[in-house]
């Protein structure tokens, strides 16, 4: 069994974050910081929402190369993104419309990013290559992670 995310993962990427607001420099180190320190994972980054196209566009990103484009309601980005909601999948092989940008990938968890206002920044994707590695208890951890990244990103 893997080991379940840490909660002091988002206290960390709190400090990290300090005083900086550029969005691609803190979505890079928020890569990092998770491919870094959460176990049994193998791509963690994050897809940027395109309003003129209605889609998601690979942003920073730790792990093997991956899809450029992602479209609204396809795949579990593209659900994460048209539902609002926390994907969860425990085998993404089992996910009618999955897209395999990488097949050594077996569980996924998205999280969308959205501002205070609404404005849909994009969403949060990791990989890990063991069926079922996302637990609840990661998904609030996570959900808390993308909390506090929204709030070092620059809303002007």
């Amino acid at each position: 069994m893997t080991e379940p995310i840490n909660t002091l993962i988002t206290a960390q990427l709190d400090a990290l974050l300090h005083g900086e607001t550029n969005l691609t420099a803190n979505l890079a180190n928020a890569s990092a910081l998770l491919k870094q320190t959460v176990a049994d994972i193998n791509w963690a980054g994050f897809y940027l929402y395109q309003p003129q196209t209605d889609d998601l566009i690979l942003g920073p990103f730790q792990g093997n190369v991956a899809c450029v484009h992602i479209e609204n309601n396809r795949g579990v980005c593209g659900t994460a993104l048209s539902t609002q909601t926390t994907q969860r999948i425990a085998d993404v092989h089992q996910f009618a419309g999955h897209i395999a940008c990488d097949s050594a990938s077996n569980a996924e968890i998205v999280v969308p990013l959205t501002l205070a206002d609404g404005t849909k920044l994009g969403v949060m994707d990791i990989y890990s290559p063991s069926i079922d590695r996302f637990s609840v208890d990661d998904q609030h951890v996570l959900e808390e992670f993308a909390r506090v990244l929204l709030t070092h990103v620059d809303k002007a």
